[in-house]
């Protein structure tokens, strides 16, 4: 938990290392850092970026999803639910079609504040009626049909979940060659 009493969240999800990307991006490295707790949305692919996810983020909540294979459906589960901070928050790779997924996903996950998922690699941020607050981070590493990678962060204070923003991942700067 940061200093003022606030939970900071990274979200990422569909990260696909290495088949889609050789390894996650500086900026979201930068992210992991500066979170108390980074929660993922499945399809990981390589049970390296598990490890080292948990190696350098200070908590990670997360699932998999439909690309991971036995090794890393052995060590996570397909559905995550934790309570951080007052909010209570499900996670889940796959919810289905996007028509009806606000009211599916209302009735599936009926205890939680906050359900992030992964899969369409499509950016989502909508309320079920019951108040379900559903969050889709795209991919990190992977554009598919999207203009730009990005993933999501957000603060836990006072039992709430605010200041969710979608960030762009930026191209990071060629390596200076020496010579």
């Amino acid at each position: 938990m940061s200093d003022t009493g606030t939970i900071r969240l990274l979200i990422v999800s569909d990260t696909h290392v290495p088949k889609r990307a050789r390894e996650l991006p500086a900026q979201v490295w930068r992210a992991v850092a500066a979170a108390d707790v980074v929660v993922h949305a499945g399809d990981w692919v390589d049970l390296a970026t598990l490890d080292l996810l948990e190696a350098r983020a200070k908590r990670v909540v997360g699932v998999y999803g439909n690309n991971d294979g036995s090794d890393l459906r052995a060590r996570l589960p397909e559905v995550a639910d934790v309570e951080l901070g007052g909010v209570r928050l499900a996670v889940v790779h796959e919810t289905g079609p996007a028509a009806g997924r606000e009211q599916r996903c209302a009735l599936k996950f009926p205890d939680a504040d906050v359900l992030v998922f992964g899969h369409s690699h499509i950016p989502w941020d909508t309320t079920a009626a019951n108040g379900l607050r559903l969050l889709n981070p795209r991919s990190p590493t992977d554009r598919r049909r999207q203009l730009e990678c990005t993933y999501l962060t957000a603060v836990i204070a006072d039992g709430a979940l605010g200041d969710v923003e979608l960030v762009t991942v930026r191209r990071d700067a060629p390596r200076p060659q020496r010579g």
